[in-house]
C-alpha cells in the first residue's frame, strides 16, 4: 500500500506533467498558426528544411515536441539554423534552470525600484495586501492617495501584478479616480504616464511605444544585448497589447529598424498599418544610453541570468523603464527574425539534467 508521503508525491508528479502537456499544446498551437500564416506570404515550408528541424529537436533538444517553433523560425528565414531555441523550449527547459523562482519577482510591480535600487521607472504609488504607499513604499493615508498620485499631472497608468502582453493595464483620467475600483483589480503599481519621444508619436501618437531588449548573463558572468524589437501599438488603443501590435526588430550593433515588420499575427509590412509610416532608414533615438541603461540594471538583479527589458525615450530625449520580465520573457520574435539570439550559452544541453 502507498504511503500517503508517496501519494502525495505521484500526484504531485501527475499534476505537473498535465501542466507541461498543456503548456507545450498552446506552445505549439500558437508555432502551427504562425507558420499557417508565414505560408500565406513566403510559400510552403520546404520538406527538407522542416525535417532537418525534426531531427535537431530530437537529436539535440530531446523532444520533437520541441519543433513546431522551429518550423516557424525557419519558414521565416527560408533555412534551418542550428542553436535556436524553440519557445517551449525556453520556457518550460531553460527558465526553471537558470532563473529558478527569482524571475518571478519581477511580477511584483511596485518592487521595481527598490529591487533594482534605482529610479529607473516611473512609479507614484502602489496598493499592496489592502495598504497603499508612495514611490518609497512608505505607507500612504487612502483620504491622501488620490493627491499624491495626481500632484503632477492628470493621467496615469495602473499595472496589476502579473500583468504581462498589455492585459492588467489601464489608463487612468484624475476625473475618473476611483479608489475602491483600483483596490478591487488587486495588487498593483500606479505610475506617471510617458510622453514618449516625437519619434515614436511619427508612428502612432496613441499609445507609447516599446523597446523590448533582451539581456543575457553567460556561464562567464558577463552581461550582452542579445536581440531588441520595437513594439508599436495601433489606431485608438491606449496601450500597446500583444493581440494588436506592431513589432520591428532592431539591428541592436547600433539601433536602426529592419525594413520589414511584423503583425500580430506574423504577416509582414514595410510600413505601420495605420500612420503608413515607414520602417526604413529610421532609427532609435538615444538607442545605445537605452542599452546602457539595461547593462547597468541587469547588474543589479545578476541571479536572474535572461530579463526582457520595456524601454521608452521620452520627450526629454531620455531612456524610461516601463517595466522588466525576468520569467515568462518572450524569445520567440527575437529567435524567428534576429535568431539564433543565444547561441554559446549550453541551454541546448539543459534538458539532459531533466
Amino acid at each position: 500500500m502507498l504511503s500517503i508521503e508517496k501519494l502525495k508525491s505521484l500526484t504531485k508528479q501527475s499534476f505537473s506533467t498535465l501542466v507541461d502537456r498543456r503548456y507545450h499544446h498552446i506552445s505549439n498551437n500558437l508555432a502551427k498558426k504562425a507558420l499557417n500564416e508565414i505560408e500565406k506570404d513566403r510559400g510552403i515550408l520546404d520538406s527538407k528544411i522542416k525535417k532537418r528541424a525534426d531531427e535537431y529537436a530530437i537529436e539535440i533538444l530531446g523532444w520533437k515536441g520541441f519543433s513546431p517553433w522551429l518550423h516557424t523560425y525557419s519558414a521565416i528565414n527560408g533555412r534551418f539554423l542550428e542553436g535556436w531555441i524553440p519557445d517551449n523550449y525556453y520556457g518550460k527547459i531553460v527558465i526553471p534552470k537558470i532563473q529558478g523562482a527569482y524571475g518571478k519577482i519581477s511580477f511584483l510591480k511596485p518592487l521595481c525600484n527598490r529591487l533594482l535600487n534605482i529610479e529607473a521607472s516611473p512609479e507614484i504609488a502602489s496598493y499592496i495586501n489592502g495598504f497603499w504607499f508612495d514611490n518609497n513604499l512608505q505607507p500612504i493615508s487612502k483620504l491622501l492617495v488620490k493627491d499624491v498620485i495626481f500632484k503632477h499631472t492628470n493621467q496615469v497608468i495602473c499595472k496589476l501584478d502579473q500583468s504581462y502582453q498589455g492585459r492588467g493595464i489601464f489608463q487612468i483620467e484624475k476625473k475618473d479616480f476611483d479608489i475602491s475600483l483600483i483596490e478591487k483589480k488587486g495588487n498593483c503599481v500606479i505610475q506617471g504616464y510617458i510622453e514618449q519621444h516625437s519619434f515614436f508619436d511619427e508612428f502612432i501618437p496613441d499609445s507609447v511605444a516599446t523597446i523590448r531588449i533582451t539581456t543575457v548573463i553567460d556561464n562567464q558572468n558577463k552581461i550582452s544585448v542579445r536581440a531588441s524589437y520595437l513594439r508599436l501599438g495601433r489606431l485608438n488603443e491606449t496601450h500597446v497589447k500583444s493581440v494588436s501590435h506592431v513589432r520591428v526588430p532592431i539591428d541592436s550593433t547600433n539601433g536602426t529598424l529592419k525594413d520589414m515588420g511584423y503583425l500580430a499575427n506574423w504577416q509582414t509590412t514595410t510600413i505601420h498599418p495605420d500612420s503608413k509610416v515607414t520602417f526604413l532608414s529610421k532609427t532609435i533615438p538615444q538607442y545605445q544610453e537605452s542599452v546602457n541603461l539595461v547593462l547597468n540594471l541587469h547588474e543589479r538583479m545578476p541571479m536572474v541570468r535572461s530579463i526582457g527589458w520595456d524601454i521608452i525615450i521620452n520627450n526629454d530625449n531620455k531612456p524610461v523603464l516601463m517595466e522588466w520580465n525576468g520569467y515568462s520573457n518572450d524569445i520567440k520574435f527575437s529567435e524567428a527574425t534576429q535568431g539564433p539570439s543565444f547561441t554559446g550559452l549550453g541551454w541546448e544541453n539543459l534538458h539532459k539534467a531533466e
